[in-house]
């Protein structure tokens, strides 16, 4: 079951055409949710996030399309599933075309898909975890960069390198050859005291759970939080390095070359990143 523009349709149900933007240009954007129980988590950050992404790409935003419409549009799929069931929602927007699909009306369709999760809470998996540069293709630091589009074969063609050679993900480099952030999501590197993520401007996605992780991080004594660029060099120094994204939260990275990693601030963080996803319900409400 999925969601075109309102409608709930079966799996098997055919909705795109030849000319559709997504498919042939790229042309869209997504969020990928949590919802536990009924609740979206981090709905507003997403929603903002969404409709910042879509004015970037000068998309037309219907009166309609509130928070609480999204939020509507997400249950609606979700709820045929049941109450008690977690999932992982993306709703993706495309623009429409015209008849000659290199032009666009900037109006736009969403979908909403849906897959189980199989746990509600965030939880720091400690298996191996082993990491390598990815350097055939460089992102471009540049605000596009910083949107989750459906431009994503820079990702594709390196889990596929990733799987080749038995790694669980890779490290993404922008031009400049810095490390901007991992095939799945942000970056953090700690040493010493000192936690570091790329800053925006570098290339990296303007992730959810970033912008989360750093707001708890801001409130630790024990660390200073630094936004700066991280240079290869620094990855066999540091003492720990984690990923994040929205749907699987903290993942520790355990091995790069012959550097092997801890987790002790992970599981530090674990726990409050859950209470901030809690948190972010009961404020809804």
């Amino acid at each position: 079951m999925f969601n075109f523009n309102g409608k709930l349709l079966n799996e098997d149900d055919k909705i795109l055409d030849a000319k559709n933007r997504g498919l042939q240009w790229g042309d869209a954007v997504y969020e990928e949710l949590r919802v536990v129980s009924g609740e979206v988590i981090f709905l507003e950050e997403h929603y903002l996030r969404l409709m910042s992404s879509m004015r970037i790409l000068r998309m037309e935003i219907p009166m309609n399309f509130t928070m609480e419409f999204m939020e509507e549009e997400i249950l609606k799929t979700v709820l045929k599933e049941g109450l008690k069931v977690t999932k992982r929602v993306k709703f993706t927007v495309f623009r429409n075309s015209e008849n000659d699909d290199a032009l666009a009306n900037n109006s736009i369709s969403y979908i909403v898909t849906t897959s189980i999760l199989p746990n509600p809470f965030y939880i720091l998996e400690e298996n191996e975890y082993e990491v390598e540069l990815f350097k055939d293709f460089y992102k471009n630091a540049s605000m596009l960069s910083n949107l989750d589009t459906t431009n994503k074969i820079l990702n594709v063609v390196g889990r596929i390198y990733a799987q080749e050679n038995d790694y669980n993900d890779c490290l993404v480099l922008n031009e400049q050859k810095q490390v901007i952030e991992s095939l799945n999501g942000n970056i953090f590197l700690i040493q010493k005291n000192v936690i570091k993520t790329p800053p925006l401007t570098d290339g990296c996605l303007n992730g959810i759970l970033r912008k989360k992780v750093i707001e708890i991080i801001s409130k630790l004594e024990d660390y200073e939080l630094q936004e700066l660029s991280i240079s290869p060099f620094e990855l066999q120094k540091a003492d720990e390095l984690f990923t994040i994204n929205a749907i699987d939260g903290i993942i520790s990275i355990t091995k790069y070359r012959k550097k092997v990693y801890s987790n002790f601030v992970a599981k530090n963080l674990i726990g409050k990143l859950n209470a901030a996803a809690r948190m972010s319900v009961s404020k809804a409400i």
